[in-house]
């Protein structure tokens, strides 16, 4: 059975931003603040290296009721057994991955254009990633900034849902939901806070406030 998909307050990890405390210690943090989504992403890393990572931050996640979302690496998250992959539009296809990794496998493409949206893979993609919202420099090649006029016009052309990425973070949930979104990734608004459990709690609450379908987290309790 596939897993239950909370986009509200989805998490993309970043090697830099999350150097003081590690990736996985960031997203435990962010999952202990109600986070049900965790996309590990580092385009810097070998695939040796983000299974070593892959798989410890699996286990560290182990009963939190998190899925594990690997980004753009086919065979990294099958290696790692993650709950899924997210792929750009010029790092694989979709039904490839379905094929590769199961049907319970959660599948994201990201996608920037009204073409994007027509071409989507309905019978393997379980949600898009539109944006950039705004320009963000944890992505610098990333496309021209949509706004969220651009949002809620690609929201009404998806026919998946939808997660919002691109320079988001807690002022910007209310204008996310009434694009049409479901969720929004971030990525600095946690990995870069003082305090990431602190900073999850927050837009989580935010986040179904604006209009998350997303049910109340269960706590999350592990040894230190």
């Amino acid at each position: 059975m596939k897993p239950t998909l909370d986009l509200s307050v989805y998490l993309v990890t970043d090697p830099v931003l999350c150097a003081a405390r590690g990736v996985i210690d960031t997203a435990v943090a962010a999952v202990r603040g109600g986070v049900r989504v965790v996309q590990l992403r580092d385009k810097q890393a070998s695939d040796v290296e983000l299974i070593r990572q892959g798989r410890a931050l699996k286990q560290a996640l182990t009963g939190s009721g998190a899925l594990l979302i690997i980004n753009d690496r086919l065979e990294v998250a099958a290696a790692v057994g993650a709950d899924g992959l997210h792929i750009g539009q010029d790092d694989g296809d979709a039904q490839a991955a379905r094929e590769r990794l199961g049907d319970q496998a959660i599948i994201g493409r990201s996608i920037q254009t009204p073409e994007h949206a027509a071409a989507v893979e309905r019978d393997s993609v379980d949600y898009v990633g539109i944006g950039p919202v705004f320009a963000t420099g944890t992505k610098p090649d990333h496309s021209r900034p949509l706004g969220f006029d651009g949002l809620a016009r690609m929201c009404a052309l998806s026919p998946v849902p939808v997660v919002a990425i691109g320079g988001l973070g807690m002022p910007h949930c209310q204008s996310v939901f009434q694009a049409g979104a479901q969720g929004l990734a971030v990525v600095s608004a946690i990995c870069g806070a003082p305090d990431p459990e602190a900073a999850a709690r927050a837009l989580v609450e935010a986040a179904r406030s604006a209009g998350s379908a997303g049910r109340p987290a269960p706590p999350f309790s592990m040894a230190d």
